[in-house]
């Protein structure tokens, strides 16, 4: 087990910030899906970042890349796969090589639960959202951009695969 709170928050707290307030919610926007999932459009979200070549190492176990983070909501298309990375990200990199983008962009996966017939359809866009460290940013900005791009996607539902 890796203690992902625990450990959030001493690197916080040693680099003299206060502690981190997690965001709690007493209520959620959620609902229930309108449809079953094999009559429903889905949206593929995630954090990864687009692949920039003019930046520093974005590859596989490339150490932390603040430069590749990225600030605004985007779409890309899903066919082909876009080159998407997570060298932004401070994910535990001892533990993890992060050789397979297919684990944090499981679009090859979502195809074939279209072809099974388990979802409909998948957009043929995915949304990126960015991991700003401010709930304030994410929820006055980045999740009204993202909700307002799954709608014009015409996704019934929307799957977040963070990074």
């Amino acid at each position: 087990m890796i203690p992902y709170i625990e450990r959030t928050k001493n690197y916080y707290a040693m680099q003299g910030y206060p502690a981190y307030q997690w965001a709690n919610h007493e209520t959620t926007p959620f609902q229930s899906m309108a449809k079953p999932l094999r009559e429903s459009t889905l949206a593929l979200l995630t954090t990864a970042a687009p692949f920039q070549a003019e930046l520093p190492d974005q590859g596989p176990g490339a150490k932390y890349n603040a430069d590749a983070k990225f600030y605004e909501v985007y779409t890309k298309p899903i066919d082909p796969v876009p080159d998407l990375r997570i060298s932004h990200i401070g994910y535990d990199r001892k533990h993890c090589e992060a050789k397979d983008p297919r684990t944090w962009l499981p679009v090859d996966a979502l195809k074939s639960t279209e072809s099974e017939g388990i979802v409909g359809q998948i957009a043929n866009e995915l949304v990126g959202i960015p991991t700003n460290r401010s709930q304030r940013v994410t929820l006055e900005q980045d999740a009204p951009n993202a909700l307002a791009h799954v709608q014009r996607l015409n996704a019934d539902v929307a799957l977040l695969v963070p990074t």
